[in-house]
């Protein structure tokens, strides 16, 4: 069986790729399985250079075909920041709790009316010599909370709120969001590629 190799030691984004590409003819590692290869600095101005940079790095260091997400949290009232930052934004290795805390402190005084936000998901694919195969897209809209509800899911899970469901990520059943989340969305167009490119190869 032939390996792809997601490029993220996120643990939580990579239990969610894995888990919706579980039924594809690939064995799906990540860098979680390959320790030596160092972290990849996220230097790209957007989520297409960030997504292929690091997964054409990760190719080139295992001979090995790639897949790359670079996902962020964009604020309307913000002006969609953090975005591309929403990881780091708040400091290198800031933990998840003080990168939400500095996205309360941000909104503080606006109305929850105006905290319109949208998670957007970039995910990128190359093969074993770093050449890129296409990029795909996903996006899902909601709102940020005033305060931290429900313990499922990471990053800023717990204050995205969708109105639709008066829950947040982190408050829905993973078995829901991986139907409807960002990614979600993204990967089911990025498995309709990886079925192209399977039938181009054949």
């Amino acid at each position: 069986m032939k390996e792809l190799i997601v490029a993220s030691r996120n643990k939580g984004k990579v239990g969610e790729i894995k888990e919706l590409l579980a039924d594809l003819p690939y064995k799906v590692t990540s860098l979680l399985e390959y320790p030596h290869i160092p972290d990849i600095i996220e230097d790209g101005k957007t989520y297409r250079a960030n997504a292929l940079k690091k997964a054409r790095a990760v190719a080139l260091a295992t001979g090995k075909m790639a897949i790359s997400d670079d996902s962020g949290i964009e604020v309307k009232a913000l002006n969609n920041a953090p975005g591309i930052y929403s990881a780091r934004f708040a400091g290198e290795g800031a933990s998840e709790k003080v990168r939400n805390k500095k996205l309360f402190a941000m909104l503080k005084n606006v109305p929850m009316s105006k905290r319109q936000a949208r998670y957007r998901c970039v995910i990128a694919l190359v093969n074993a010599k770093g050449q890129e195969l296409g990029m795909v897209q996903g996006t899902c809209s909601g709102y940020v909370t005033t305060e931290d509800m429900g313990t499922n899911g990471f990053g800023f899970d717990s204050l995205f709120l969708l109105k639709r469901y008066n829950k947040t990520f982190g408050q829905l059943p993973p078995s829901l969001k991986a139907k409807i989340s960002h990614r979600a969305r993204a990967l089911k167009k990025f498995r309709l590629l990886l079925s192209q490119v399977i039938a181009t190869n054949s």
